[in-house]
């Protein structure tokens, strides 16, 4: 996540310059916050990934992979890819929040789905990285109100539910800047705007294609996945996808 903070700061300082008004603090404050929701929710993600053979292990009923356990191993995860645990002294009050709320609703989806989890006889659970994402954005939007929302979308090409479709904006980030050849890898666009005539920070941050996406979204194009959905021929480092944050102000 430092990473991407760093190439973060270096588009804020070209497009919002240091004002008397504070407004380029916030902003990268708004910055952090994005970048930290976005690397949460890929931690527990990760974790759901590299689950997926016990998951789906018809033989075992209690898989021990409760809300408490997946907690610990999701706080391991970012602490293993940021270098830093996800929550400490450091934090502004707003950022502290929403991190705990994050966290606290994959608590609340994996304890709700310990009966799938736990599916005897049953070797293939659905309960993928990109389901358990989706429940866990649905469940943080609950537990925060109006605050803030995290989404995961993808070019509308590649969407698969109906409900990840890109709105406008997130379709002209990605249509315009993502898929544009002289976009630098990785680097997340952001701005201030509106969303229902509420102003708002929205920040969308890119993803692409790992050698464990390939198996559901490699090739060869068109052939049923476990998933029950074709192929999308997808290459390694592809673009695959975005995490949209947005935080009302």
């Amino acid at each position: 996540m430092k990473k991407l903070i760093l190439k973060a700061a270096v588009v804020l300082s070209t497009i919002c310059p240091l004002s008397p008004d504070g407004v380029a603090a916030q902003t990268a404050e708004e910055v952090e916050t994005g970048n930290r929701l976005a690397a949460v929710l890929r931690a527990g993600r990760s974790v759901v990934s590299n689950s997926q053979d016990l998951i789906n292990n018809p033989d075992i009923t209690d898989k021990g992979l409760s809300g408490d356990v997946f907690y610990e191993q999701v706080i391991e995860a970012y602490l293993e890819a940021n270098g830093e645990p996800p929550l400490h002294d450091g934090l502004e009050p707003l950022e502290q929040k929403l991190t705990e709320t994050q966290l606290d609703a994959m608590v609340t989806v994996i304890d709700a789905n310990q009966e799938i989890i736990n599916a005897e006889g049953v070797a293939f659970k659905g309960f993928i990285p990109a389901v358990f994402a989706r429940l866990v954005n649905e469940q943080f939007a609950d537990k925060i109100g109006t605050s803030a929302m995290v989404k995961v979308t993808a070019p509308s090409e590649l969407v698969r539910n109906r409900m990840a479709r890109p709105d406008t904006w997130e379709n002209s980030v990605i249509e315009e800047k993502f898929k544009d050849s002289s976009w630098t890898e990785g680097q997340p666009f952001f701005e201030e705007t509106n969303v229902s005539g509420t102003p708002a920070f929205r920040m969308l941050i890119p993803e692409y294609y790992s050698e464990s996406c390939l198996s559901c979204h490699g090739s060869p194009a068109g052939e049923t996945d476990v998933t029950g959905f074709p192929k999308e021929g997808g290459q390694l480092g592809d673009l695959a996808g975005a995490i949209s944050i947005t935080l009302f102000r």
